[in-house]
């Protein structure tokens, strides 16, 4: 736990227990969220072929819709849960790894 507070920035061990429960919660609600959000547009496993090209396609296609979802849940589940601030910079660094850093300066 010492190891996490330092590299996180955190004084106490509750706020550690909280970020672990948002990280908990973001994952398992975005699948949630995103299955009937993909049914809704009609990205079903039924419309691709059997061959395992497409299964791939399928399943990189869905993590390319779900991860969106996940990232605004994210910081959602972050203010909830009164940790707003470490989500947020943590979503930044995230995404400026991706590429996406020069909309936050």
């Amino acid at each position: 736990m010492e190891k996490l507070k330092q590299r996180w920035g955190i004084d106490s061990n509750f706020a550690i227990v909280m970020i672990l429960i948002v990280f908990a919660l973001t994952g398992s609600s975005s699948l949630k969220i995103a299955r009937p959000f993909l049914d809704f547009i009609g990205f079903t496993r039924e419309i691709f072929p059997s061959d395992w090209y497409f299964s791939i396609l399928y399943w990189t296609v869905r993590i390319l819709i779900i991860f969106p979802i996940y990232q605004i849940l994210l910081v959602a589940f972050g203010w909830l849960f009164g940790q707003f601030k470490f989500f947020w910079a943590f979503e930044k660094k995230m995404l400026s790894r991706l590429g996406f850093g020069r909309f936050f300066k």
